[in-house]
């Protein structure tokens, strides 16, 4: 296990795709700021055991979407280059 110490407004990085930023706290409550991609399932727990509290992800968009957003980008890509 690592135990780092962060002051309010630092940061570490965990692999390419999340951030976990320390944003300040009292004696007895920390704030953390989870960046992560929302296909990643966070789980949150207290520490006296109570049952973890899961981050649903939210439905993905349609093939359809995906798509069209993909064409939307190549054409802007094409007239700014």
């Amino acid at each position: 296990m690592l135990k780092l110490t962060l002051k309010p407004g630092e940061f570490i990085d965990i692999g390419e795709d999340i951030q976990v930023i320390f944003s300040g706290g009292s004696a007895n409550n920390i704030h953390l700021l989870v960046k992560a991609p929302r296909e990643l399932n966070i789980a949150r727990s207290n520490a006296a055991g109570v049952k973890k509290q899961p981050y649903y992800k939210e439905k993905g968009i349609s093939p359809q979407a995906q798509k069209e957003i993909r064409e939307i980008l190549k054409r802007e890509k094409q007239r700014i280059g």
